[in-house]
């Protein structure tokens, strides 16, 4: 179906943003109000559900190569319940991606664009992304290869600027009520580590897939570093009221003043965070038309772009009625909904398809045994 192919190190790329370019802005303010000061070891503690998702990924890409979860979720459960599992995971991502849309146009309505229709933000932005994917995986991850290193370089640029308003003091006592906070902590950032389940729909599009789990839990290791550099950031400048914040990172950009020469660097943030986003919506809607593409059936996954798009932005609508409930639902029961979705279940699969494997081995490992 899908003829592009990308590199193992395009894929890193790929999934970085599409974990972080959220994560940054909420995560550390919703950390805060669980860890406080202990803040900054929660994305730690929340990278290990990263890892796991991973080594999943990759070992049911290695049991089923050249398969999306949309196809082996029928060879390990059957036909009526794989597809019963790909359903639940279409409706999933496209629940997810209507809120990572939302998200979007909440945040720069609300920062920057205060008198532009929110249905207009969110509209052009699908629009955008729907010509993104409609040029394919290869297309995407040269994007990736292109944009993320700058977005990288950047924001480590904008962290050295706030070093004069830092005060390391603000993170101590450390530990002062043992691990237990900062694990407490890492509950909401843990779901966004479960995203990396996406690679297993981009693993069959990988030219040298060997390196798959090799890269992929780079990108873990990125992205636990990106979070953990950002909620040190906002702590050393802002202490224990951090938590009072939506959007930490945005507020604590505002405060860079070099001499009265550099400054409303938030421009920068808001130009970085758009380029991120597109990259992560850009994934998420690859990955539902994907999927709805192997779920139907359909040879072609092109004609389905622009419909799922609507249907994306009719999503976004319906996803939450304002930042308040959304940013509530990710912090609580959304954390347990897309750790589900993204890790429990593809490691029931995994343990399914291994036992299966055992329990009805190949032909040539049949008559081996009965040889001896």
């Amino acid at each position: 179906m899908e003829k592009g192919k990308i590199t193992s190190v395009q894929m890193m790329l790929l999934l970085y943003p599409a974990i972080t370019a959220t994560a940054i802005l909420l995560v550390p303010g919703v950390t805060a109000q669980h860890a406080r000061q202990d803040m900054w070891l929660s994305p730690v503690w929340a990278s290990l559900i990263g890892f796991l998702t991973v080594y999943i990924a990759v070992q049911l890409h290695r049991l089923y190569p050249k398969k999306t979860p949309m196809e082996y979720s029928v060879d390990i459960a059957g036909l009526f319940f794989g597809k019963l599992i790909g359903l639940l995971w279409l409706f999933f991502y496209f629940h997810v991606t209507g809120i990572i849309v939302r998200e979007y146009g909440e945040f720069v309505v609300g920062n920057f664009l205060f008198y532009t229709p929110i249905g207009f933000v969110m509209g052009t932005m699908v629009f955008v992304c729907a010509l993104a994917v409609r040029s394919g995986i290869a297309a995407l991850g040269r994007l990736a290869q292109i944009l993320v290193p700058v977005v990288i370089v950047l924001l480590v640029f904008i962290v050295i600027l706030l070093f004069p308003d830092m005060d390391p003091e603000n993170m101590l006592p450390m530990l002062e009520r043992g691990l237990l906070p900062s694990i407490r902590g890492a509950v909401t950032p843990q779901s966004w580590f479960s995203e990396c389940f996406l690679m297993a729909f981009l693993l069959p599009h990988v030219i040298d897939e060997d390196h798959g789990q090799r890269w992929g839990n780079i990108a873990v290791v990125s992205v636990m570093l990106t979070l953990l550099m950002t909620n040190l950031a906002t702590l050393f400048v802002f202490g224990n009221i951090t938590a009072n914040f939506v959007y930490p990172v945005m507020s604590v950009v505002r405060y860079i003043s070099i001499a009265d020469f550099l400054e409303h660097v938030e421009a920068v943030v808001m130009a970085l965070w758009v380029v991120g986003v597109f990259l992560k919506i850009s994934v998420f809607y690859y990955v539902v038309v994907i999927a709805l593409a192997r779920w139907l059936n359909v040879s072609q996954y092109e004609p389905l772009v622009f419909s799922v798009g609507l249907l994306l932005f009719l999503f976004s609508n319906w996803s939450a009625k304002d930042l308040v409930e959304m940013t509530h639902f990710l912090g609580t029961t959304g954390s347990f909904y897309l750790t589900c979705v993204q890790t429990v279940i593809p490691f029931l699969l995994l343990l399914t398809a291994k036992w299966r494997k055992r329990a009805n081995p190949p032909p040539s490992a049949a008559s081996h045994e009965e040889g001896k």
